[in-house]
């Protein structure tokens, strides 16, 4: 059903996570200038959890879609991004605890997609790879994007 896996989920230690049925967000990347890998980020709206930071277009899972199409759901939902411009490369689960887990969708697209942001956004903005450590991340973004950095390295990007 639509918009089931949207509320908060406990941990054991205590900790609340978004998504009953675990969460998952979409890398997306594709050439910028210059030639190397651009992504895009989501300047997360101020009054969202964790708002002004940058991070991924992604939400909470709902019980019936796959971790792709819970992240492409949200991609279309925050920044206007149609699947058929995609192509999924790998998905990496980037945080788990009991009972739950986030995702990361990584995709790349041949070029740097026009995107429309809806009210969870701030801004959508495309950022060259090398410069995204210099935002002020999400907190769970931060923690996983070395090892998100060492896996799309190993990925040639696509190009057109």
């Amino acid at each position: 059903m639509r918009g089931d896996g949207d509320g908060w989920v406990m941990s054991d230690g205590g900790g609340h996570f978004w998504g009953r049925h675990g969460a998952a967000g979409l890398l997306l990347r594709a050439p910028g200038p210059g030639g190397g890998a651009a992504v895009l980020l989501q300047h997360r709206a101020p009054w969202s959890h964790q708002g002004g930071t940058w991070g991924l277009p992604g939400g909470a899972r709902d019980s019936h879609e796959s971790v792709e199409e819970a992240a492409f759901r949200e991609a279309f939902e925050e920044a206007g991004l149609e699947a058929v411009h995609l192509t999924v490369r790998i998905s990496v689960v980037t945080h788990e605890v009991p009972g739950w887990s986030y995702t990361t969708v990584i995709a790349d697209a041949t070029e740097m997609l026009t995107t429309t942001p809806n009210r969870e956004s701030s801004e959508l903005r495309w950022v060259a790879e090398h410069e995204v450590i210099d935002l002020p991340l999400h907190p769970g973004f931060a923690a996983s994007w070395d090892r998100l950095r060492s896996v799309t390295a190993t990925i040639p990007l696509l190009r057109p």
